[in-house]
């Protein structure tokens, strides 16, 4: 497997940008010599796993921590969530860097849940990312999405939170792409309006993952003055961060974990008003980043962590809950060649080294 190495071009560093706000959902890092597997409480690599959202930080980009990508809800158990977002928050502040991370009821049971159980869980890791520093993000939660009878109990447990917040938080919109179990969220798409409407002054802004770009676009228009829209629409990002004459989406993406040099090259290009340097950039991504996210979505992360192993910036290509069997030796071969094209591996020989002794194990031609 020979790879050109074109993702040498992209190098750290410069101002931040200036026109879009844009964190990345940054994966986690399995400790490879613990007992990942399905299943068994998470083992992390706490040195790699950070050494990560450093990396994230130099390039401009803020970490969205805790979220779906770090294989929340798909392997990281609460305890390892919560001393994650405090190691991250913690490395924020000693560089200034930016992090949000995610709130939900995931330390809850599998299984049935009152919806004084929900918030209570809700209020509890809400206080958790306030302690450690971090703005939050309340995602979606699948006992929310079981107990909800209809729009009045998504309204109750999200007044709530929103009346216990001193600081404005994003909302997240998790669509059932990414996970099956959120499935008619909200009760119906207006209560999502109607909840920011009642609260506008303590929601920064909702990032919606409905791989749906006219829906976003449309919500976009909709919401108040001051609210943002942080697009988490993999399929879609570049036409949408750019906008149009009534406005654009900031960014809260998964994707941006894998390609953010050539990203922050794009976000500052756009800065300058350059938008053909914008468009040149970041186009050969959205092969990529189309992909990486095909159904079943919600096993994306596996890609993920296979391009950073291959990019260097993890020694293994192991993960938490055993998921790095969610996606197929065909699946990934295809997406290594994409992420050459996209100049997303600045190492060449590294990458070569690990593709051609990955393909050998899994018994695939070169």
């Amino acid at each position: 497997m020979n790879f050109s190495g074109n993702g040498a071009q992209f190098v750290a560093g410069g101002k931040p940008f200036q026109s879009r706000i844009a964190y990345a959902a940054a994966p986690v890092t399995a400790d490879a010599e613990a007992e990942n597997i399905p299943g068994a409480p998470a083992a992390l690599d706490w040195d790699t796993t950070l050494r990560f959202r450093h990396h994230l930080w130099s390039h401009g980009f803020g970490v969205a921590e805790a979220m779906d990508t770090a294989q929340r809800g798909a392997g990281l158990d609460y305890p390892a969530t919560r001393e994650l977002i405090r190691r991250s928050a913690t490395e924020a502040r000693a560089v200034g860097g930016a992090i949000v991370a995610g709130v939900g009821t995931d330390q809850l049971p599998p299984g049935p849940a009152t919806i004084d159980e929900i918030t209570k869980a809700y209020v509890e890791q809400l206080s958790d990312v306030r302690d450690a520093g971090a703005t939050p993000v309340l995602m979606c939660s699948r006992h929310l999405a079981a107990a909800a009878r209809d729009a009045d109990d998504y309204k109750r447990v999200y007044g709530e939170l929103l009346s216990q917040s001193d600081k404005p938080v994003l909302l997240h919109w998790l669509g059932e792409a990414f996970d099956p179990a959120l499935a008619g969220y909200w009760g119906n798409r207006e209560a999502v309006l109607e909840i920011i409407a009642a609260h506008r002054e303590r929601v920064d802004g909702i990032k919606l993952s409905l791989l749906d770009a006219d829906y976003e676009v449309e919500l976009r228009r909709r919401l108040p003055a001051g609210v943002r829209m942080y697009t988490g629409d993999d399929f879609n990002y570049p036409s949408l961060i750019l906008g149009d004459e009534q406005g654009h989406s900031d960014a809260l993406l998964g994707v941006l974990a894998v390609i953010a040099p050539p990203a922050a090259a794009a976000l500052r290009a756009l800065d300058e008003g350059d938008v053909v340097s914008y468009e040149r950039i970041l186009g050969p991504t959205l092969p990529l980043a189309r992909h990486l996210f095909a159904a079943p979505t919600y096993h994306y992360k596996t890609g993920i962590v296979f391009l950073n192993w291959l990019a260097g910036h993890q020694d293994h290509f192991t993960m938490v809950n055993g998921a790095q069997s969610g996606r197929s030796p065909r699946h990934l071969l295809t997406l290594m060649r994409l992420a050459d094209e996209a100049g997303l591996l600045p190492d060449a020989s590294l990458a070569e080294h690990r593709a051609n002794a990955w393909l050998t194990t899994v018994g695939m031609d070169r």
